[in-house]
């Protein structure tokens, strides 16, 4: 059976296959000039759809190493803050000592305290340290409010006490800051445990006692009260030597203390002997005047720019005579327990921000290892082969060419041509 094809159908049929032919043709070139497989999300929706998944988790990659990042560089402004507060701190203590010559005269202690007051500046202009951001370091949630103001007795906090933290992973939080409050204002005054203080009527009758920050001898016996150590001091007289003893009283529950083992009765005073009670163990230097009294306390909370301008304030207005001494001293002997647990408080806040800043760096690495697993997994769903790609090409082209041939050579096939 002969089947008669028409002329409309043999241009039908070409024109149809020729276009089909340049369709997939030009859908290899996009393919090539895109460097993507999947064109659109029809020609592989499952590979699409986790496409736009891993995508989306590549973004979240991306933004939380831009966080960490910042995180650093927040930290780091701190570490070095921090690290400038222990240096003016110990330089602090140095010329604490200086004043603690007992050579000085009240010019050259007011020369101390001249330069006291600058380090003190120093310190307060680290406590305002600026995060590079427009805000600043120590100023807890309030970041953008100066956080220390200079006052006569020392600097007032303006911030508060949040932490600021920051998103660096896709589970974890960090703290970025330390508010001031943390770092300045909270340093145990005297051993930690409990002060000593001489009282302020002292001088006035004349005691050249100093009495030691003390130590902590039996925590099991500590009792959080407050006591006062009082002198009383029976004169010389002809054949009979000068007596000086002292009493201990709990001025919590005000009975008297018995200095274990000894009942409680007036103790011979002998300078430099450790006197025990309670747990705490401290001594006593010089000579008290009768009258005189020394304060044993809790250890309280007070900020390093009160103890400095404290110690300053002593320094300009310094006493006559060895009892002006024995007052320096006694205040030399506060500002450098106070001086040393500022220093610990900092130097703990530092090794909390190192470490956050050694967690950020492991974070880093992970954050790398996953980026590059994303990379991975997008390139196999979705980067073209151009290998095969360009084969397949050459491959269209060349059918192309002969379908074009060929419908060129059909098309001009006619029985008109054979009639003369």
């Amino acid at each position: 059976m002969i089947m008669r094809i028409s002329t409309k159908t043999i241009f039908d049929i070409g024109s149809t296959q020729i276009t089909s032919l340049s369709s997939s043709m030009a859908r290899t070139q996009q393919q090539l000039s895109t460097g993507r497989k999947n064109l659109t999300a029809a020609d592989d929706p499952i590979a699409s759809a986790r496409a736009l998944e891993v995508t989306q988790s590549q973004s979240l990659n991306t933004q939380l190493a831009t966080n960490r990042s910042n995180a650093k560089a927040l930290l780091t402004a701190e570490t070095t803050a921090l690290a400038s507060t222990t240096s003016i701190l110990q330089d602090i203590k140095d010329l604490a000592v200086k004043a603690g010559n007992g050579s000085y005269t009240p010019s050259d202690l007011a020369s101390v305290a001249t330069e006291l007051e600058a380090r003190l500046a120093d310190l307060l202009g680290v406590a305002n340290t600026s995060d590079g951001v427009g805000g600043y370091v120590f100023a807890g949630y309030k970041s953008t409010t100066l956080p220390f103001t200079k006052t006569a007795t020392g600097a007032d906090y303006s911030g508060d006490q949040g932490q600021r933290s920051l998103q660096v992973g896709s589970t974890r939080s960090i703290a970025i800051t330390d508010s001031g409050t943390s770092v300045f204002e909270t340093n145990p005054t005297g051993n930690g445990k409990f002060v000593t203080t001489p009282d302020a009527g002292n001088y006035e009758r004349g005691g050249t006692g100093i009495i030691s920050a003390g130590s902590v001898k039996d925590p099991t016996l500590l009792t959080g009260h407050k006591y006062q150590i009082n002198f009383q001091v029976v004169p010389e007289t002809p054949g009979v030597p000068k007596q000086t003893t002292y009493t201990i009283t709990d001025m919590t529950t005000g009975d008297l203390v018995p200095p274990t083992p000894i009942p409680a009765e007036p103790q011979p005073y002998v300078s430099g002997q450790n006197i025990s009670f309670d747990g705490v163990q401290f001594d006593v230097k010089g000579d008290p005047a009768d009258g005189d009294s020394f304060a044993v306390e809790p250890s309280t909370k007070q900020s390093i720019f009160t103890t400095v301008q404290s110690f300053i304030d002593a320094l300009r207005s310094p006493g006559d005579g060895p009892p002006g001494n024995s007052q320096i001293n006694n205040m030399l002997n506060q500002l450098q327990v106070n001086i040393d647990n500022a220093t610990d408080n900092v130097l703990s806040v530092q090794a909390a921000v190192g470490s956050r800043l050694k967690e950020l760096d492991y974070l880093d690495s992970s954050g790398d290892d996953l980026g590059l697993q994303y990379a991975t997994t997008l390139s196999n769903l979705q980067d073209l082969d151009y290998t095969a790609a360009i084969s397949l090409f050459t491959q269209q082209q060349t059918t192309l060419t002969a379908a074009q041939k060929s419908f060129t050579t059909m098309s001009g096939l006619s029985l008109f041509n054979y009639i003369s």
